[in-house]
This record gives structure tokens, C-alpha cells and sequence, in this order.
């Protein structure tokens, strides 16, 4: 890695330096940042020194990036989380039960952990109280509660809290959850996302009815594609709903045999059961490209897979050192021992090594390095089994029976019959937002680089928000090597430039070697008709992938991050158009140009 951005530097002090009660810095560097963490979580190990040691040399460089609730937590006094995904507890259909559900969303919130909640299991609206001769007010109303109680919380660290809403297709109210966040400023600290079964996409292309359904009884039946025509309408106008494709979440489970997962956290990409948590981590593909831009550049596989080594074993102490929120959170987690290692750095690490996202052949040196990974990883579990047991609810025949397990080498299959796993869930990829800034601005999780000069907004401890302008980190690599003046290659390309079928194959292919789920926005331009954007849902279910989110920048919802310039335009040298305009009118990546309409 070249020198640290001073952008990434004030995000770091602003995010995860430690400080006193205070306020006074008490790190004066990532290093005792990286000391802190390594030394916390090298804690429950029978040689402690050894592992801080090595727990240390795969953070240096950001070679390995913890989640960002472990890089603020860890080794702290805060009565925080190390966990940044929670599903929460299944709502009781009774108003005692659902506040005391709202209590326990409020305590999980405020130790900084983002929450994800399915309210299928409320009555619809209008449906009867017995009783108390009244009708209920249905699962939007409640979410509204939760909504005003997220907004009150400052998470630990200055983080906002996040929420997951969703609701089963066939609940009589999930016409109006689907219109829930039309109106701009409705159910803000949610994301939302339907959960869309197999039987309903058959539906769908059946032309069949789909009856709506809550305790038994059908309440009423609609054309399954008015359903879907309506819910895709609120995703093309407003960007949400998303996606959940939860019987095939529940079908690739590893962990079939004695959970079954009814939602996810709030970016998706850990699919949980009731009171699941987990602790995230990504290897910086980015920081392990040996001759970066040159012909022969390569990622080195061998360093990927200690750092995935450690990585496993350094989330399985976290769960170990973490606090959590509800002793029913703690219990489902040790239970498990779920972990979510996953990458980051993926379009950067493309573009250092001469290749183009989405392309046959980016995709097939990115499937030898999830090869690489899932496999280090996988091992790295199977030998912590060995050396310190089997996380307690596995079960040899049943685990090695699973759809997933079963697709695995027959050699990661031979270690788990003879060690056993000691994390029930290995490999998630999270968006890695924050962390991935600071990490010199990588490209985040699995996702294209979004520009090359960008402006984000920041939150700041006094709640207003600032604004950084950065640069890519593959991007100001490329300029210390070879000067302002250089052409760019053409594998610097941006998010605005790919194809959706590009967005969606890297997707599919990143999900074929994770466990969990992956996060991924395909965004998408503002004037693609809707016959291409429903096309899109139906290619994300037909390649296997566990969700859908796409986004398309409309007055409601705008743009996701400033450009700083960044619109599509056309170069008056080369006119090569759809070419990410910079900002300051400095350059064009197609040609190197600085003359910019």
C-alpha cells in the first residue's frame, strides 16, 4: 500500500480512533488502532503474545479489514458490540409483545449493532383484536414505531442505527408495505425488502393467482404479476423495495438442519435466524497485488490465503470478546459460531492486475481467488474444530448433507467429516462502506469503482454532516506511478459505465463461493426503461443470486454518494462517451484529456 490519504486518516480519527470520555484522542495512529484490536482479540488464545503478533501483521497495510464495530470496539471499555448484523426475535401478534420487541431493537441499536426485523407475523390491517371490539392497524403502523425509535438512537461511534423491515409476499398487507416509502421522508432509518418465495416467482410466470394469507385463512387473491408489476413499479420509482429470495437463503443454508432464516441484517448480506448475530470481516484484495499495473501483475494467492487463515480465526475469538446486546443474542451466537469473512478491493485488485470488471476474464481470475479463499477459509475452520471443538450445534451427516456443503472440494468435505466446523457459516460479503474508505478509499466489497474523484458525506460528532472529496485508491496508485499527464488504461472503469449483466454476473459468481449472502447494488441509469429493469429481477433469480437490490437515482431518493462532478458526458477530444466526467473538469478517462463539457 502506497501512503494513507489524509481523507482517509480524518475518517479513521472521526470513526474508530479511540478517545477518552472526553473526547481526547487516545491513538495517535491506525498502528495503535491495529495494536488495540490485535491484542483484544488475541485474548482468549493459549498464547496470546503469538497471536497478537500475527492478529497484527494481517492488519498492517490493511491487509485484513474487521468490521467496523470491531475496529471501534475491540479492546475498549464501551459497552459496545463487536457485531455489526442482528436479526432480532419473531414479533408476537400482541401488543405486549410487540413493545417488548421494541425495547430490544432500542438496546441492540444503541450498542451500534445494525438490526433486521420480518414483520409477517402482524395481522393485517383491519384484521380484528379480540377483545377489544377494534381492528388491528397491520405491520406498516408498527414499523413507523420503530422507525421514530431508531431515529432518537446515536449509535456507539457516531454510527446511525440501520434497520432491515420486511414482509412475506403473500401477507395480505404487502401492498401497502410495498408502497411504504413512496412518499419521501416515510420509514427513513429502513431498508426495505420483500421476501419473495419460489412459489410466488412461479407464479409470476404462470400468470397464476396469488391468494394473500395471515393465520390460516386466506384473506384475498390477486394476480400474482399485478403483485410484481406494483412491487418492481416502487422499485423503478423509488428504489425500494428490494429482493429477498428466501427459499433458496433457506435451501443453501449450512445450518438447515436447525434454523430457518426469515430475513436478513440491514444491507442483506447475512441472511439470520431469530436473535442471530455475526462478526464481519474482509480481505483487502487491493493490498495483495503484487506489481500493480505492470504486464505480469497478479494477485498473490498464497498471501490471500493466510490472511483468510487468520481472518477466521480472528472472528472466531470476536465472538468470543464481544459484548452483546440480549442474552438470546450471545446464546445463538456461541450456539453457531457464525463468522462473515468476505472481501473488498475486488474492482481496485481487477484494475491493478489489467482487467476489466465484469469481463470473461475478470471473472475468471476472480473465481480462482474465491476459489483460494473459501478454501483457506474453510480449512482454517476445520482446524480450529480440531484444536478447539465443533461449534456446539453441529452435526456431522446433516452439515456435510446440505446443499452448499455438499458443492464444496472434496477435500474441505474430508476436514470437516474428520474435524468438524468450528463456525456454522463461514464467508459473507458486506458493503465494507466506512472501513474500506479508510482503507485508502479501496473499491468497496464486490462492487465496481464507483468514480474515480468523488465527494461523500460524512456524519460528525456533533450530528451535521461534512462533506470529503476522494480519490480511488487504484486510481491515485495508477497517478504515483506514472504522473498526472499518463493515459488511463481502459480497465478503469466505473459503475455508471458497466452493463447491468456485468453488475449481475460478478454478483452471481461472488454468491456461488460465499456462504451467506453478498451485498450488491446495481445501479442503474436514471433513463433505462422498466421493461429492462424487470428484465433484470428475473436474470438476478434465474443466476442464482439470494437477492436484488437495484438502484436507479429518481427525485425521491436522488443519487446514492456526490459525484463531485462525476455526471456522464461526452469528451471534446476523443468523444468517447459514457465516461465518468471528474470533478474539476480534470480528466477523461477514456483518452487523458482535461477538456470536459
Amino acid at each position: 500500500m502506497t501512503a494513507w490519504s489524509p481523507a482517509s486518516a480524518r475518517i479513521w480519527a472521526l470513526k474508530y480512533r479511540l478517545a477518552d470520555a472526553a473526547g481526547q484522542p487516545l491513538e495517535t495512529d491506525i498502528e495503535a488502532t491495529w495494536d488495540r484490536v490485535a491484542k483484544a482479540l488475541a485474548a482468549p488464545e493459549r498464547e496470546p503474545a503469538l497471536w497478537t503478533r500475527r492478529f497484527r501483521a494481517a492488519l498492517a497495510d490493511f491487509r485484513f479489514l474487521p468490521g467496523g464495530r470491531i475496529l471501534a470496539g475491540a479492546g475498549t471499555e464501551r459497552d459496545v458490540t463487536l457485531c455489526n448484523c442482528f436479526v432480532m426475535g419473531t414479533i408476537p401478534d400482541d401488543m405486549g409483545g410487540i413493545f417488548a420487541h421494541l425495547r430490544e431493537a432500542a438496546l441492540t441499536l444503541q450498542q451500534g449493532g445494525g438490526i433486521g426485523y420480518d414483520f409477517s407475523t402482524l395481522r393485517p390491517r383491519g384484521a380484528p383484536v379480540r377483545g377489544l371490539g377494534a381492528d388491528a392497524s397491520g405491520p406498516v403502523s408498527f414499523m413507523a414505531v420503530w422507525d421514530a425509535m431508531c431515529a432518537t438512537i446515536l449509535s456507539a461511534g457516531y454510527r446511525r442505527g440501520a434497520m432491515m423491515g420486511s414482509l412475506a409476499c403473500d401477507h395480505p398487507d404487502i401492498e401497502a408495505f410495498i408502497d411504504a416509502k413512496r412518499a419521501p421522508g416515510a420509514l427513513t432509518n429502513f431498508n426495505l425488502s420483500v421476501l419473495v418465495s419460489d412459489a410466488f416467482v412461479a407464479a409470476v410466470r404462470a400468470a397464476a393467482p396469488w391468494p394473500l394469507r395471515f393465520g390460516g385463512r386466506v384473506h384475498r387473491t390477486l394476480p400474482a404479476r399485478a403483485l410484481w408489476e406494483k412491487l418492481l413499479r416502487a422499485a423503478y420509482d423509488s428504489a425500494e423495495p428490494g429482493v429477498i429470495f428466501i427459499d433458496r437463503i433457506n435451501a443453501r443454508n449450512n445450518l438447515w438442519y436447525c434454523e430457518t432464516i426469515a430475513t436478513t441484517n440491514p444491507c442483506g448480506e447475512q441472511p439470520l435466524p431469530p436473535y442471530g448475530a455475526c462478526v464481519l470481516g474482509s480481505v483487502n484484495l487491493a493490498a495483495l497485488v503484487r506489481r500493480p499495473f505492470a504486464a505480469d501483475a497478479e494477485l498473490d494467492l498464497d498471501a490471500l490465503a493466510e490472511v483468510a487463515r487468520t481472518g477466521v480465526r480472528l472472528l472466531d475469538n470476536a465472538i468470543e470478546v464481544s459484548r452483546f446486546p440480549l442474552p438470546a443474542q450471545r446464546e445463538e451466537a456461541i450456539a453457531k459460531r457464525r463468522i462473515g469473512l468476505g472481501i473488498t478491493g475486488l474492482a481496485d485488485a481487477l484494475v491493478m492486475c489489467g482487467l476489466h470488471y465484469g469481463t470473461p476474464a475478470a471473472l475468471a481470475a476472480v473465481r480462482r481467488w474465491l476459489t483460494a479463499l473459501r478454501r483457506a477459509a474453510y480449512l482454517a475452520s476445520t482446524e480450529l474444530a480440531a484444536e478447539k471443538g465443533a461449534f456446539p450445534l453441529f452435526d456431522r451427516e446433516r452439515y456435510l448433507a446440505g446443499a452448499n456443503v455438499a458443492g464444496l472440494e472434496p477435500e474441505i468435505r474430508a476436514a470437516i467429516a474428520r474435524h468438524g466446523m468450528r463456525n456454522g457459516l463461514v464467508t459473507s460479503v458486506a458493503p465494507t462502506g466506512t472501513i474500506s474508505l479508510v482503507a485508502d478509499n479501496v473499491s468497496s466489497g464486490l462492487e465496481p469503482i464507483y468514480a474515480l474523484r468523488y465527494a461523500r458525506q460524512v456524519r460528525l460528532p456533533d450530528g451535521m454532516e461534512g462533506t470529503e472529496h476522494l480519490l480511488d485508491h487504484a486510481y491515485r496508485r495508477f497517478r504515483d506511478l506514472h504522473g498526472p499527464d499518463a493515459p488511463l488504461p481502459a480497465t478503469f472503469v466505473t459503475a455508471a459505465e458497466l452493463s447491468p449483466e456485468a453488475h449481475l454476473q460478478m454478483q452471481a459468481l461472488v454468491q456461488e463461493y460465499t456462504d451467506a449472502a453478498v451485498s450488491k447494488t446495481i445501479n442503474l441509469p436514471a433513463e433505462i426503461d422498466f421493461a429492462a429493469f424487470r428484465a433484470l429481477y428475473d436474470r438476478a433469480y434465474d443466476l442464482g443470486c439470494k437477492g436484488c437490490t437495484l438502484y436507479r437515482p429518481t427525485a425521491v431518493r436522488g443519487a446514492v454518494l456526490g459525484d463531485g462532478g462525476g455526471a456522464v458526458r461526452r469528451c471534446t477530444k476523443c468523444a468517447a462517451a459514457a465516461r465518468v466526467h471528474q470533478e474539476g473538469c480534470d480528466l477523461c478517462t477514456a483518452c487523458g484529456d482535461s477538456r470536459c463539457l
